[in-house]
């Protein structure tokens, strides 16, 4: 795929990660990354749902807009 900011890539990646956070970390090959973002979309959710004893997605929204932003600026280092 692309790599530079605002390549197919980068907005497949980005479109990804907006459904599922750490998603287009992982498709860009960044699997540490896309733990990180997984796990901290999960814990948004878990501290939204106890705060608010619901089951409104707002930690996990934020998070995955936070996300798809990260997969969207991402540059691939130059070898």
């Amino acid at each position: 795929m692309g790599s530079g900011q605002g390549s197919t890539g980068n907005v497949i990646a980005a479109i990804c990660s907006f459904f599922v956070p750490g998603l287009g970390q992982l498709v860009q090959g960044r699997v540490m990354s896309a733990v990180f973002w997984f796990l901290a979309a999960c814990v948004a959710w878990l501290v939204t749902w106890v705060l608010t004893v619901s089951l409104l997605p707002f930690g996990w929204f934020v998070v995955s807009v936070l996300s798809c932003i990260s997969a969207a600026l991402y540059r691939r280092p130059a070898p």
